[in-house]
């Protein structure tokens, strides 16, 4: 097996994270973790037999932009501006995984979800609602919990 080389999603999304006004950061990223509902989605269609796990995951995913939608308003005026570098984010993030059979996709999903944790931890630690700073943590919660989900699948998926 060779190596796999998992890229920093924060690094390589950060070209259209920082198109968006800093308090609306979180909702973007909620906007992203809906991206890879779908993709989780979609896996599933892939591979029937694991779809239990794959969409436990991609309902995990709808869960984080569910508490970060609830935990950060949405200014109206500031919607275009959030929603504008979507697009080409999320073509970024598929693209990352394009090139690699489905098994190293979720390998590096996998991988991206502990990414995303910290993220949210990250997040956490400059956050002064303790309320907030919850659902942050709770996300971060999630978001490991898929990635063992995807590490356990992925063992069990391994020729032995």
């Amino acid at each position: 097996m060779t190596s796999l080389s998992v890229p920093r999603f924060g690094e390589l999304l950060a070209p259209y994270i920082s198109r968006v006004p800093d308090g609306s950061r979180p909702r973007f990223l909620a906007l992203l973790e809906r991206g890879a509902a779908e993709r989780y989605r979609g896996w599933a269609v892939e591979v029937p037999e694991h779809a239990d796990v794959l969409l436990e995951c991609s309902r995990s995913e709808d869960e984080i932009a569910d508490r970060i939608e609830e935990a950060f308003d949405l200014d109206a005026s500031l919607r275009h501006e959030l929603y504008a570098p979507l697009p080409e984010a999320t073509r970024t993030y598929h693209d990352a995984f394009a090139p690699h059979p489905l098994w190293d996709q979720l390998r590096i999903q996998a991988n991206a979800e502990r990414q995303g944790a910290h993220a949210w931890r990250s997040i956490a630690a400059q956050h002064h609602d303790p309320a907030v700073v919850g659902v942050l943590l709770g996300c971060s919660a999630l978001e490991e919990a898929s990635a063992d989900r995807l590490d356990a699948l992925i063992a069990a998926h391994a020729p032995t």
